[in-house]
């Protein structure tokens, strides 16, 4: 693909994958990052880092009107991180906060003449966010091409691989090593293989560890 894209990206192993995707697809790739008010502020620390590793331009952009909207355990040092029961969404899920990054990503993209939005949500390894579904990005995708006037194409290279498959497509793009040492995942904001106990570490983990074996095998 020829262009301009902007890669929303949070330097998690998921939209860090995106932005070496993007960097192979497209002709010049800009990464935004939203300060919503997490937890970890390591995270958006590491955005930058990896931003400026790989000399891509790099926009920070101020979101906390969605921690004073929808408190939970992402911005709230005093809220554990809890799994659903009974079928309930965990308390990590930030109610429109994928709306709302890709809207403000769409105006930073118009503006930088991008047609191209590259973001890691994923349909089949989640924790059930209505806001990581191919259904939702479809129906965004034509709601900013008539809000804004524009033809943008949302691209989603994650929303169909598992965890296993992701960490394959990583290394498939020679960056295996790279996403697996210098990105943040894990909800208590350790670098690298993280803390091992929360659900995005164990997610992490179990992918890697199905990936290698299938490597391997």
């Amino acid at each position: 693909m020829k262009g301009k894209a902007v890669v929303v990206f949070s330097g998690g192993q998921d939209s860090t994958t995106c932005l070496f995707w993007a960097l192979k697809s497209f002709d010049e790739v800009i990464a935004v990052t939203f300060d919503y008010g997490q937890r970890h502020k390591l995270e958006i620390e590491c955005a930058k880092e990896i931003a400026a590793e790989l000399n891509v331009e790099h926009h920070i952009l101020d979101m906390g009107l969605l921690n004073q909207l929808a408190p939970n355990a992402l911005t709230r040092e005093d809220i554990p991180v809890q799994a659903g029961a009974d079928g309930a969404l965990p308390n990590t899920f930030v109610e429109g906060r994928n709306m709302l990054f890709l809207a403000f990503a769409g105006v930073l993209a118009k503006v930088k003449g991008a047609k191209h939005i590259v973001t890691g949500v994923c349909e089949t390894d989640f924790s059930g966010y209505p806001d990581c579904r191919d259904a939702f990005i479809k129906s965004l995708n034509v709601t900013l091409n008539l809000a804004m006037d524009y033809e943008f194409v949302i691209h989603t290279p994650l929303m169909w691989l598992d965890k296993a498959q992701t960490w394959e497509l990583a290394d498939q793009l020679g960056r295996l090593d790279y996403v697996r040492e210098k990105t943040l995942t894990c909800y208590n904001g350790v670098k690298g293989d993280g803390c091992g106990q929360c659900p995005a570490c164990k997610l992490r983990s179990r992918g890697l560890e199905k990936y290698l074996a299938q490597r391997k095998g």
